[in-house]
């Protein structure tokens, strides 16, 4: 199995490690690829692993009873999934999917444990990321109940496109319906106007991004908090 090399590693968590804390991990990480649609969490399972995305997306979702679904996060190589671990929670109701192909460093929740054990800095450092997760988590909710579907959708698209190199985002309008949590015919009506504006084109199964600018005065105060608050408590 290969194993990371810090100055190497794209995902920005294990990046700023102290080399100390790094050392802690490294043994224990294994390069694992991430498919679209592949469940890394499950409702209500135990979460055997954590994963820290060097490429790729993942969703965090909230589903119900009946199987509706809507988005509550993304994580991408700025953070990792499995964040209950480090809250000391062996298992969420909630589910972490690949949204976007990709790979990740995955290591064993047991040896995520001892490491935090081992090192209160290692523990403060990835307890601050998980409140800039809950933030990102909080704001999707603002987002969701106050925004009109053209606002969050481009507030989803800038989250995305953070999260990528180039502009070029595969997806599908089923998924976006899903992830926003409205139906088809609003989604596609939303998409129709952002690309007769030229801030995005599409294509079967991928987005592009063609105008950011665009995007960030479409999104307006909908974005850029949570982004925010990731600086201050991850870089700070």
């Amino acid at each position: 199995m290969a194993h990371p090399i810090q100055d190497q590693c794209r995902n920005h968590l294990l990046a700023v490690l102290t080399p100390e804390d790094f050392a802690l991990l490294q043994p224990h990480l294994d390069e694992v690829p991430l498919a679209v649609g592949e469940m890394l969490i499950a409702a209500d399972t135990p979460i055997p692993r954590v994963w820290f995305v060097e490429r790729g997306i993942v969703s965090l979702i909230a589903a119900s009873a009946d199987a509706g679904q809507i988005e509550l996060g993304l994580v991408g190589r700025e953070g990792m999934v499995g964040v209950p671990v480090l809250l000391g929670a062996g298992r969420t109701p909630d589910q972490g999917r690949v949204q976007m192909a990709g790979m990740a460093w995955s290591m064993p929740g047991g040896k995520m444990r001892e490491a935090l054990r081992d090192s209160p800095g290692l523990r403060d450092g990835l307890l601050r990321y998980a409140q800039a997760l809950n933030v990102q988590v909080a704001s999707m909710a603002l987002a969701n109940g106050r925004y009109g579907l053209e606002r969050r959708l481009a507030r989803w698209l800038l989250m995305c496109h953070d999260r990528v190199d180039g502009d070029l985002l595969p997806t599908t309008h089923r998924f976006l319906s899903l992830m926003l949590g409205v139906n088809r015919t609003g989604l596609t009506t939303a998409v129709a106007t952002l690309e007769r504006a030229d801030v995005i084109g599409t294509r079967r199964g991928t987005i592009t991004v063609r105008s950011r600018a665009a995007l960030l005065r479409l999104a307006g105060d909908s974005y850029g908090v949570a982004e925010a608050e990731y600086v201050r408590l991850v870089d700070g």
